[in-house]
């Protein structure tokens, strides 16, 4: 069921959890916000919320370098220890995000980081593209604001869907490992390079690729 932005706001508020989090926990317990709260509880995402606001200086930089050396990647992953830097289960998380940053090629790790001049000039552009469309201008608005949601879900790396189980998104793949682990863990930056990065070129499918290299 669709939730309205209010219940989020609120369960938010009193779990902690992100907003995805919420959300989903929300349409899955058909807006019961108690249910809800202990979805996250049951899923160990409220507590991983609660771990959020410890300092995480430690962890690894991970790298990433597609078997024909046309895409890099380079993500620093934060921990509390350098102990839990060191464990299987923390290079393996860190492992699978920078292989996902290899496949989906995110350009911004949480929305936040993205700047009010690039949503207007993408509000812009997508206005434009429904007007063209034929949409009636009393929707158009409405329209865009789902569109922008939806840059968000293809350009944020949270908010994408990992490649190695659409179903789950980054976010949540984090708040699992947060939980499971029992510190607070952070994805703080990253940088992804392609070969020929803006130059004319065909196109490939650097998500099979990447996967099948990965033999997934």
């Amino acid at each position: 069921m669709a939730v309205n932005a209010s219940a989020v706001k609120e369960l938010r508020e009193k779990t902690g959890a992100g907003m995805l989090d919420c959300k989903k926990a929300l349409e899955e317990a058909n807006g019961d916000i108690a249910r809800a709260s202990e979805i996250l509880r049951e899923k160990g995402l409220a507590a991983a919320a609660k771990k959020g606001d410890r300092i995480a200086t430690e962890g690894v930089v991970q790298s990433y370098i597609h078997a024909n050396g046309r895409i890099g990647v380079l993500v620093e992953i934060n921990c509390e220890t350098d102990f839990v830097a060191m464990t299987d289960q923390f290079q393996a998380f860190a492992k699978d995000i920078a292989m996902h940053i290899a496949a989906s090629a995110p350009k911004f790790v949480r929305r936040d980081e993205v700047s009010a001049d690039e949503i207007e000039k993408e509000k812009e552009i997508l206005k434009a593209q429904a007007l063209n469309e034929g949409k009636p201008e009393k929707i158009v608005e409405k329209m865009v604001e789902g569109r922008i949601s939806k840059y968000y879900e293809e350009f944020c790396l949270l908010e994408q869907s990992f490649v190695k189980d659409p179903d789950k998104t980054i976010e949540e793949l984090l708040n699992e490992k947060i939980a499971t682990i029992g510190e607070n863990i952070s994805i703080r930056r990253f940088v992804r390079y392609e070969l020929g990065e803006g130059l004319e070129k065909k196109q490939d499918n650097f998500v099979e690729e990447v996967m099948a290299q990965a033999k997934m």
